[in-house]
């Protein structure tokens, strides 16, 4: 199971660490990744069959691999505040970003973020400058002036405030229901994991149910590997919203709340150009889900 540096994906790390997993009869591995961009490289090479990401990051990948187009099991948070748009001082609004240079990752998130802050103000993209970088390298380009804004999220949004005194302009509570973190599981794993998926669930759901039992177990674990402090942790759930897995009925039913999602990411993401039109959705599947409940 890859993981990278997002609160949301850390509750299957914790699932492997408590041996929750174990208890439903898995054997689950954890491999950590710089950032979702290396895991989202790592999925189209075919070197792992399952992965957490974005809704966006899912849609894009089915508009560069069809083949690999992936199956959507489970909603692992919806962001409320997690993603944001921040600049240093003295920018104070998003119209200021006009001719500026704004830091993104080579993922299509941080476009997809920096394009809805700017549309809302009637801006695009092409009224900035993209400045690809890994994130990691965002809160000292930043720091410095070699970017006046960055599209982020905690931890590294936490550090561009520390590092550079970056002002918050925008993030995912103007646009709810538009970015959810997902599990995705690659086509042919999907028929091959039939059993070990509502396993899967099922720990994942365990390992909130501890969170939520053992604060003081849960969040200092899921923080240090995150390199943050738990109250560090606890404030980045601040902008993160979770559903049970009785809660995720409606969301990943034919036609509900996460098919519709997806169609609308896809529409945006074809709008600013970041998809090609005519690429493929990722499948939606509530039977790990059913299976997991019942």
């Amino acid at each position: 199971m890859p993981v990278s540096s997002w609160p949301g994906f850390e509750y299957l790390y914790l699932a492997d660490q408590q041996g929750l997993a174990q208890r439903q009869g898995l054997d689950l591995h954890i491999q950590e990744y710089a950032d979702p961009q290396t895991i989202v490289h790592s999925y189209l090479r075919g070197e792992v069959p399952i992965a957490q990401l974005t809704t966006v990051e899912a849609v894009e990948i089915c508009s560069r691999s069809p083949s690999r187009c992936p199956v959507v099991v489970l909603v692992l948070d919806e962001s409320r505040g997690g993603d944001q748009l921040l600049a240093r001082p003295p920018i104070t609004s998003i119209p200021e970003l006009r001719g500026r240079r704004v830091a993104v990752t080579q993922s299509s998130l941080g476009s997809f973020v920096l394009s809805r802050a700017l549309e809302r103000q009637g801006l695009s993209l092409s009224d900035v400058t993209l400045a690809h970088m890994p994130l990691d390298a965002i809160p000292a380009a930043l720091a410095s002036g070699r970017v006046d804004a960055a599209a982020l999220f905690p931890p590294y949004s936490d550090r561009a405030v520390a590092q550079a005194g970056a002002k918050r302009l925008f993030d995912s509570r103007e646009i709810p229901g538009e970015i959810f973190d997902i599990l995705v599981v690659e086509p042919q794993a999907f028929k091959r994991l039939t059993a070990a998926l509502p396993q899967l669930l099922r720990a994942w759901q365990d390992a909130h149910e501890l969170r939520r039992r053992q604060p003081e177990l849960a969040v200092p674990m899921m923080a240090r590997r995150q390199q943050v402090s738990s109250q560090a942790f606890e404030e980045s759930e601040q902008g993160l919203r979770y559903y049970s897995l009785s809660q995720q009925r409606a969301i990943l039913a034919t036609g509900g709340t996460l098919a519709r999602n997806l169609r609308d990411v896809q529409r945006v993401q074809i709008q600013v150009g970041l998809v090609k039109p005519g690429s493929p959705l990722p499948a939606v599947s509530d039977g790990p889900l059913h299976a997991a409940l019942n």
